[in-house]
């Protein structure tokens, strides 16, 4: 039986730590119910099985899916969706309900996580905005090459460390501030920099490197002027800062001004070579992956996803 085409097809991805996952949902189910949504729901209860719920979703003929969730979660999705032909792809909307340990994507639209309501009205006024992904091109372990999609980052060298970590103490803690604060205390026993040799635009840099972002997103507030409708990616490149400095660059961070730190060197671009880079751990949208073999590209890919944004 043909799905509708005003039915949502709903993925809940629920935090592995939140102690009340169903009295969460039914707030927002009770949310959903009340703005007169006809829905179906499916639950995901490890990270990978997201994208086959929502390749299941795709092929059930929804044409709103909705996640509940947080970055990586959204990550999932948008892969699915890049996986189908165009003319599936471009019948399909993407929106989100941010759910997540991270939710900067959801952040950027004003998507806020404890005003459920506000999220809920604007996604059933329907404006659709066609947006950017990034897209990471690599070759793996086995010689196979491969790609990643992303809408909000790539991180390489530090800021993925740090994230990996903050994930593993986030399980530990529970909260978010203390596992950010336990993983900055453990990173100062790691490595600061990373030998890189990158080419962007006309430039190319040979040399350490602490950490590169590059956003299709505000990249956790590495690249706070990135959007996701520009067909450019901004790139932050950071060079190793004394240890004072560090911190200097911690405080501009939290406080949006990143792009101010003297260590930081900013670009805008539609294509990242990252010729060498053997050490230095790569994440995307928030979560580790295996480190790419060789030389690997990110690059820009306009306007490819519909997606639900504030009216």
């Amino acid at each position: 039986m043909a799905v509708e085409s005003s039915r949502w097809g709903i993925l809940y991805c629920p935090k592995s730590r939140r102690t009340h996952k169903h009295k969460r949902w039914e707030k927002i189910k009770s949310l959903i119910e009340a703005a007169g949504v006809s829905y179906d729901m499916v639950q995901s209860e490890r990270s990978d099985s997201v994208s086959r719920l929502v390749t299941m979703l795709i092929n059930n003929g929804y044409k709103t899916i909705v996640v509940v969730g947080g970055d990586s979660a959204l990550n999932d999705a948008v892969n699915c969706l890049m996986s189908e032909e165009k003319r599936v792809r471009d019948e399909i909307v993407l929106g989100v309900i941010p759910n997540g340990v991270m939710n900067d994507f959801s952040r950027f639209w004003n998507f806020d996580e404890e005003n459920v309501a506000q999220t809920i009205d604007w996604l059933v006024k329907r404006r659709v905005r066609k947006i950017d992904l990034g897209c990471l091109r690599y070759t793996n372990k086995e010689g196979e090459r491969c790609h990643r999609y992303f809408l909000n980052c790539v991180n390489i060298g530090m800021t993925a460390d740090i994230m990996n970590l903050r994930r593993q103490t986030h399980r530990l803690f529970g909260s978010r501030m203390l596992s950010f604060v336990s993983s900055l205390v453990v990173m100062l026993f790691h490595r600061m920099d990373y030998k890189m040799r990158l080419r962007i635009n006309a430039d190319q840099l040979d040399r350490k490197i602490m950490t590169m972002c590059v956003g299709n997103g505000p990249g956790y507030g590495q690249t706070p002027s990135a959007v996701p409708y520009s067909g450019l990616l901004d790139v932050s490149v950071v060079y190793t800062p004394g240890v004072m400095q560090l911190f200097e660059g911690l405080w501009l961070l939290v406080t949006g001004r990143f792009l101010n730190h003297g260590s930081v060197h900013p670009f805008r671009t539609r294509e990242v070579i990252v010729e060498q880079a053997p050490k230095a751990l790569v994440g995307v949208d928030g979560r580790l992956m295996k480190t790419p073999v060789g030389e690997y590209r990110i690059e820009v890919e306009p306007e490819v996803i519909n997606f639900l944004i504030p009216v």
